[in-house]
């Protein structure tokens, strides 16, 4: 009897131990590597991998991968044609030509150098929306330097036209006309456009158009240099001819002279055309 009790109590242990000891997802996941060999536990590959279900759905992928049209990297022997054939699986156009681009409305184009672009994006395997992102990086890098050059030449001009302002008073309009005229007469238009280091047109610097200013005078009556209009002073023109007419002994000073009144009269109004800019 108790032979026989105690082989039914052996044989109800496993059920009764399995009842109360199931097996859960924190089990699972901390205990699945266990059965593996070392060498496999060691692998890089399953570092990521949390528990069974991740393990699966790797398993999974990798099946679906096995009938996926795969593009073998090329080694260090690999020929430009082996490298073709990479190119054109990836999706490189079969032919320059063939390369479309974003470009600007109204944008003044290169076609040669476009062209000639084509051609190398096409022989490096640049797929197209690659070789569409040079284009525009490009382009946007030219407008911003445009732009730059732009807004020191007009900077520039503004500090040339204060300037000069300052130095030729209500002679400047009469200077600049006759400037003007003598350098488009001996320069060409787009020589004078050119930009200087400093972001100055050639044509709106203050040096190069005294220059051309004094040269103007030198030439008289030329009718180039000729400007329409009413002949203005420079302030050092008037400077020189206040000081001749208040030089001493003069009729400026002596009252009793019969050139006083007219003397000091134009003198003030020398005067006057100086402090006018």
């Amino acid at each position: 009897m108790s032979s026989e009790t105690n082989q039914v109590a052996v044989e109800e242990t496993p059920s009764q131990l399995s009842a109360e000891t199931p097996v859960t997802p924190e089990a699972l996941s901390s205990d699945w590597k266990e059965n593996l060999s070392d060498e496999i536990k060691a692998d890089k590959s399953l570092e990521n991998i949390k528990d069974i279900e991740g393990l699966a759905k790797s398993y999974v992928h990798a099946q679906k991968l096995v009938g996926a049209d795969k593009i073998p990297v090329p080694n260090k022997y690999a020929t430009e044609k082996d490298w073709e054939s990479v190119y054109e699986k990836l999706g490189r156009p079969k032919t320059a030509a063939e390369y479309k681009y974003e470009l600007p409305e109204n944008q003044e184009i290169n076609q040669q150098a476009l062209d000639n672009f084509s051609e190398q994006a096409h022989k490096l395997g640049l797929l197209p929306g690659q070789a569409n992102g040079m284009v525009k990086f490009y382009n946007d890098m030219m407008a911003q330097s445009l732009q730059e050059v732009d807004g020191k030449a007009i900077a520039a001009r503004e500090n040339g036209t204060k300037e000069l302002k300052q130095e030729w008073g209500q002679a400047y309009d009469q200077n600049i006309s006759k400037a003007s005229n003598l350098a488009k007469s001996v320069m060409d238009a787009d020589f004078l456009n050119s930009n200087l280091a400093d972001g100055t047109k050639l044509g709106d610097h203050p040096t190069i158009i005294k220059a051309f200013a004094n040269l103007a005078g030198k030439m008289g009556e030329d009718n180039i240099t000729q400007s329409s209009g009413p002949a203005y002073l420079t302030p050092g023109q008037i400077d020189k001819q206040i000081g001749e007419l208040t030089q001493v002994g003069s009729a400026y000073w002596d009252k009793n002279h019969p050139n006083h009144t007219a003397s000091v009269e134009e003198v003030l109004s020398l005067r006057e055309k100086k402090n006018i800019v």
